[in-house]
């Protein structure tokens, strides 16, 4: 059974060693940061001191999913 991350510390833990190499496919960097914003948000429920700063790290990867799915759309409407 895998040891899902309790505190924000075992999620900052458990992102780094998921992160994919820099020249990983835009489809890899936008799972990634999806599963982020997942585990974030299961950790904030568990780890409630740390509540706020897990909820900021929800947006801040949510917003790079954004990000990342707008770049994968305007790659392959310009292919």
């Amino acid at each position: 059974m895998k040891n899902e991350p309790q505190t924000l510390r075992d999620a900052h833990a458990d992102a780094i060693a998921r992160r994919p190499r820099l020249e990983a496919d835009m489809s890899e960097w936008l799972r990634f940061h999806r599963a982020n914003a997942r585990m974030y948000r299961e950790v904030s429920e568990v780890d409630r001191w740390h509540h706020h700063e897990l909820r900021y790290w929800v947006g801040f990867e949510e917003r790079k999913a954004e990000e990342m799915a707008a770049r994968i759309g305007a790659a392959g409407s310009s292919s």
